[in-house]
């Protein structure tokens, strides 16, 4: 598959050049960024282009989109218009409107729109859909989940924590990778109930700390909470409870607890599960080394599902855009203190 990268010279946009470079299944045929010397450093001798028609004259079959938030839904639309598949970072878009336009262009297109929740890839959340699928646990009681990180030290630039630009705050950043993974493991979210804080940092727009409850359309909860004040430093962990046992995976550092037992109350059998080799690795190459390898496999899946296959790991449009609604709906919670509710959205599939 002929793949385009828009917004190459970045940070994420350089490892998804460097997976299309690596992957068998894929070839790069262009780059686009803001400054053509950039561009053409990323390329490794493919086209390279500041001109938004140039790029798109070049035969391709998908592009990955690794632009800030609030221009993404200008290259997507464009690129569902030239018949292409796209797999774009989360999220979507900064807004709600804008993220429905972007699923709405890819039905129509009836193209593939993948979004780029590469969490799903790393070890210890794929061990916890493993575990939640196999029925180890039994039948599934209630889920937490949690990230955060230190704040705004943490950002490489202004517009990454802006609401204008971003979206929003915590729920937006780290918080919007564990609201994809409470949809990954109970499917869609339809209700949402939460309460915000923004008494830290003080950006406009931009929540600190968000607490919510979601319930999927069974009526199962998930306690879940972002913050952007967690002075230990950056962790991200999901906990799924079942009638027979729990499952935990968090990052970082990377690692699983898995708890089961015969009956509710039995005696309980724990499996701890560390992965001393990508601790290892990250601590003497970067947390990047990781990154990388989840989106190789996000582009692997990327590519079946652009092929026609289903049932992959790779987020839909649509796990993007409840994504975008679950963000806006907990702040939209805060203001009214009532719950806000969700239309089902199942499996994106193309018009």
């Amino acid at each position: 598959m002929k793949i385009g990268v828009i917004g190459a010279a970045g940070k994420i946009g350089q490892m998804r050049v460097q997976n299309i470079l690596e992957s068998a299944d894929a070839d790069l045929a262009a780059v686009l960024d803001l400054e053509l010397h950039r561009a053409v450093a990323v390329a490794d001798g493919a086209p390279a282009y500041t001109d938004l028609d140039r790029f798109f004259s070049t035969t391709m079959d998908a592009v990955v989109i690794s632009t800030p938030a609030h221009v993404r839904e200008t290259f997507c639309i464009r690129a569902f218009k030239e018949g292409l598949h796209v797999l774009t970072e989360k999220p979507l878009a900064p807004t709600v409107e804008g993220a429905r336009r972007i699923v709405e262009a890819a039905r129509n297109a009836g193209k593939v729109l993948g979004c780029g929740f590469n969490m799903r890839y790393y070890p210890s959340f794929a061990h916890v859909k493993d575990i939640v699928m196999s029925g180890e646990i039994g039948e599934i009681d209630h889920v937490r989940v949690y990230g955060g990180h230190g704040g705004l030290g943490n950002f490489t630039h202004d517009w990454e924590y802006q609401a204008e630009f971003s979206g929003g705050g915590a729920l937006w950043d780290v918080g919007i990778h564990m609201t994809d993974m409470v949809r990954f493991i109970l499917g869609d979210i339809t209700s949402v109930y939460g309460v915000t804080g923004n008494k830290v940092w003080n950006v406009p727009g931009s929540e600190d700390n968000a607490v919510a409850v979601f319930r999927n359309t069974d009526g199962i909860p998930a306690v879940y909470q972002a913050s952007w004040i967690d002075w230990k430093g950056y962790q991200s962990a999901i906990e799924v409870y079942g009638s027979h046992g729990m499952v935990r995976g968090a990052y970082a550092p990377m690692q699983n607890l898995v708890i089961t037992m015969d009956k509710p109350g039995g005696t309980a059998r724990r499996v701890r599960k560390y992965y001393p080799e990508i601790m290892l690795r990250e601590k003497l190459k970067s947390w990047k080394t990781t990154a990388i390898q989840s989106f190789g496999e996000e582009l692997s899946d990327f590519i079946r599902m652009a092929r026609g296959e289903t049932g992959l790991r790779c987020a839909d449009g649509h796990a993007g855009l409840r994504a975008v609604e679950i963000a806006a709906a907990v702040p939209e919670s805060s203001r009214s203190g009532q719950p806000v509710f969700l239309e089902p959205l199942g499996e994106m599939t193309a018009r």
